[in-house]
């Protein structure tokens, strides 16, 4: 890779370590609010050092006229994750005294909106570490729907050019259009986050809960600032507005920009907002009503309940309202393939997202057209786009490489001696972005701090693989990668 290039990838990179040193004035201003000033070491120092690095990678500059390649991207876009990720797990060591692996693994279940964790007590534990797990929800969770909207459809990775938004022709007619969008996603991302506050204020939370939990829900990550998660508050109200968090997060966010700029249907006539909704309310119906025959609740209560938690395994958030594990089998097997289905492309939401699965079906149901009249010919086409080779190609890629990662992670879970449940369902609910996994381990009410160190670091690659859609960080392991 030439000089010129690595020297724009570290000025690239300077500028979100820099962003990140700034963003820890939060944690200290919340430290400073509550009178806790002596628990302010450890961001300090986390600052001055995030800082100091981000300010030696931005001082060469930025060399004039380098093109970036779409293997620069590859690199750009993976390396940034990791070393931001780094820096971010700073605070975790300073301040809780964990350890390095302990610290990494929390960092990274922040900035990739996973919501697995290894730290407990949180109900007494310092508001500057609780706002900073938030935080990095929400910085994560912006930062992969800029991600999922700018660069992985130029890099043609599993389909997303279906929702690309913008010519790939980086020529300076369109930078300004690309501008505005960036502008609007991020004041849209702002908004529902203030509102997201007041509502969870108003449900019945106090202040600071309120803006931990909508930075949380917005993101689709899960941290909460209470071992209980969501359970800590009985006000129904409350589960309602996290349950219309949740699913805001998990909207594709170009259409709420597509709204702002006067096309008011583009919500309603999304055929993947169709699909997510509809399972969701219809996931919601059967099994509220198999939750409250069993349980003996009234409908609505156990509907409620339901409705929590399938919105929050559905759309990756990881938020719990009691142990769904503790349901039967069949509710463990139903939350188990909701974790791989996900959200909206576009949006906060992990998984394998629901348009994959809807032009999986257009696919079937062309194929099976196909046997039955053979000489037709058949359009295919999803969302006003024309199925061509190369997205089939795409998607059929990502989902293979999807289903492989989550059984090599079990495998080699397994392989270091967990048991089949916490190695399979720790699997797939990293990769996915969903947090917790089933069983008594990892489940709703345990996390992830007795598993060995050498089972974090798979998972912490699990978490990094599936949040940059597995081909990202699988290409740069090609020898192909490397030749000039």
């Amino acid at each position: 890779m030439a000089l010129p290039t690595l020297r724009t990838l570290g000025f690239i990179i300077g500028i979100f370590v820099i962003t990140l040193a700034v963003a820890m004035l939060v944690p200290m201003a919340t430290l400073l609010y509550y009178g806790r000033a002596n628990e302010l070491h450890p961001f300090i120092w986390s600052a001055i050092i995030t800082f100091t690095c981000g300010l030696g990678m931005v001082i060469p500059g930025r060399p004039e006229q380098v093109h970036m390649r779409p293997r620069d991207m590859y690199m750009l876009t993976v390396s940034s994750w990791v070393i931001v990720c780094f820096f971010s797990s700073l605070p975790f060591m300073f301040a809780r005294h964990i350890s390095f692996t302990d610290a990494i693994f929390e960092s990274m279940s922040g900035i990739t909106a996973t919501g697995s964790t290894v730290l407990s007590g949180l109900d007494k534990m310092s508001p500057g570490i609780l706002i900073w797990r938030s935080l990095l929800h929400w910085l994560g969770g912006i930062g992969f729907i800029a991600m999922a909207v700018a660069i992985l459809p130029m890099l043609r990775i599993g389909g997303m050019r279906l929702f690309q938004t913008e010519s790939s022709d980086r020529s300076d007619k369109v930078m300004p259009r690309s501008h505005m969008v960036a502008k609007y996603i991020v004041g849209v991302y702002v908004a529902i986050t203030i509102a997201g506050t007041l509502a969870f204020w108003w449900a019945g939370m106090g202040l600071f809960d309120s803006l931990n939990h909508a930075m949380s829900a917005i993101s689709t990550g899960g941290f909460s600032t209470s071992d209980q998660s969501l359970a800590k508050w009985h006000q129904p109200a409350v589960h309602w507005v996290a349950v219309a968090v949740m699913i805001l997060g998990s909207i594709p966010f170009v259409l709420y920009v597509a709204t702002l700029r006067g096309n008011r249907k583009a919500l309603i006539r999304d055929h993947q907002v169709h699909g997510f909704l509809g399972l969701l309310v219809f996931t919601w119906l059967v099994m509220g009503t198999w939750y409250s025959v069993n349980s003996g609740l009234p409908w609505f209560d156990a509907f409620r309940i339901v409705a929590v938690n399938v919105t929050s395994v559905m759309t990756t958030t990881g938020f719990a309202l009691g142990d769904y594990g503790l349901w039967g089998h069949f509710s463990i097997m139903l939350f188990f393939y909701l974790g791989f289905i996900g959200g909206c492309s576009g949006s906060t939401a992990g998984g394998i997202k629901i348009f994959r699965f809807q032009v999986a079906y257009t696919l079937l149901r062309a194929s099976l057209y196909q046997l039955i009249h053979p000489r037709a010919v058949i359009k295919q086409s999803y969302n006003g786009h024309r199925l061509d080779e190369e997205i089939v190609r795409s998607i059929l890629t990502f989902s293979f490489f999807f289903g492989a990662t989550v059984g090599g992670l079990a495998l080699g879970l397994s392989f270091l001696g967990l048991d089949w449940m916490t190695s399979l369902t720790g699997a797939a609910s990293t990769v996915a972005g969903v947090g917790p996994g089933m069983g008594p381990i990892i489940g709703p009410s345990g996390n992830f701090a007795s598993l060995p160190d050498a089972a974090k670091w798979l998972l912490c690659g699990g978490m990094l693989l599936g949040r940059l859609e597995i081909i990202t960080v699988l290409v740069l392991f090609t020898p192909a990668f490397w030749r000039h």
